[in-house]
């Protein structure tokens, strides 16, 4: 081992034992125990620990490397929609520690299946239908055309330009930015609501109330399509069209958009196009940039999207061209 990694491991070892010591003093115990829990792509780790028979999780975000406040900020916002986000029974942000609810290990990922689907949807469309019509959006940061932009500019620049080694020419760069001036014009037409940003299976646990939602701390104001598209362009199932068309209905109704149907589904599908886009360069980034793995596996499912949609809107005919030659394929 090299000794930046033993540096590395030590000051990880150390912030643990300071996090269990954190922990036992707010809980009022001697020492408390810390079980590793499943972390993300971001700086932050997980643990389970226990106070009495209640389970809880620690969560460690050095401040350094991640801000808090906007975790304990729409948790907040998602409780008092009556929405289920982690109670947060003590968090010190000068620290990064936090002890949270647990909402066990029965991810939505596990659960979902073409067989079990229809027994799941009810409460899954609900919760998003919460978050659209009852998270109140005061202050949070907009969705706006420059991050839009921004977020799918890593496609062209991780995705096309790092991985696969394929920068844009003149003529393309133009098609780019038309076609993403598209995305971003239908974005921006949408209801804007709050979005939570990442609403998809692997951040949905199972509870006795319903889904538990974690992973909400990117939550902004933003188009009212998205995290539906975010839950139904999933990354372990992909969902026939006539699927997706039904779900975009019920969703219509649900949501009341304020247009007719068909135009719903435009707007959920560029919506879709939008978010892939962004997914498949932030896949490439984790990878090259974070030293990361097991993301780069994951883009043929979401390049595989681009190239079902692409093809029902003649405005992108261009961008699927480029996407669809060998060089630019996964």
């Amino acid at each position: 081992m090299s000794d930046a990694a033993g540096n590395h491991r030590e000051t990880s070892d150390s912030r643990k034992a300071r996090a269990a010591a954190w922990a036992a003093d707010r809980l009022g115990l001697d020492s408390v125990r810390l079980e590793p829990v499943s972390g993300d792509a971001s700086f932050r780790r997980y643990f389970r620990t226990a106070a009495g028979r209640t389970s809880l999780i620690l969560m460690d975000a050095p401040p350094d490397r991640e801000d808090s406040r906007p975790f304990l900020d729409v948790a907040a916002r998602l409780r008092e929609a009556g929405l289920k986000a982690p109670e947060i029974l003590h968090f010190d942000l000068s620290l990064g520690f936090g002890l949270i609810e647990d909402f066990g290990d029965t991810l939505y990922r596990e659960l979902i299946s073409p067989e079990s689907i229809d027994d799941l949807v009810p409460d899954l469309f609900g919760a998003l239908e919460g978050m659209a019509h009852r998270v109140q959006t005061w202050d949070l940061p907009a969705y706006d055309g420059e991050r839009l932009q921004e977020e799918m500019d890593l496609f062209r620049d991780w995705y096309l330009d790092r991985h696969r080694g394929r920068p844009l020419r003149a003529d393309e760069e133009a098609a780019w930015q038309t076609s993403c001036t598209s995305l971003i014009d239908s974005a921006r037409r949408q209801p804007q609501v709050f979005v939570h940003k990442d609403f998809h299976s692997c951040n949905l646990l199972r509870t006795p109330q319903g889904p538990g939602i974690i992973d909400f701390q990117d939550g902004l104001v933003g188009p009212l399509s998205y995290d539906f598209v975010s839950l139904v362009w999933d990354r372990y199932i992909a969902w026939p069209r006539p699927r997706l068309e039904q779900w975009m209905g019920d969703m219509h109704r649900r949501l009341r958009p304020g247009c007719p149907a068909a135009e719903w589904v435009r707007c959920c599908d560029l919506m879709g196009l939008q978010r892939n886009l962004k997914i498949v360069g932030i896949f490439a980034r984790l990878h090259y940039r974070d030293g990361k793995a097991g993301y780069l596996e994951l883009i043929p499912r979401f390049y595989d999207y681009l190239l079902d949609v692409l093809p029902r809107y003649p405005e992108f005919r261009d961008l699927q061209r480029l996407l669809e030659t060998p060089e630019c394929a996964p």
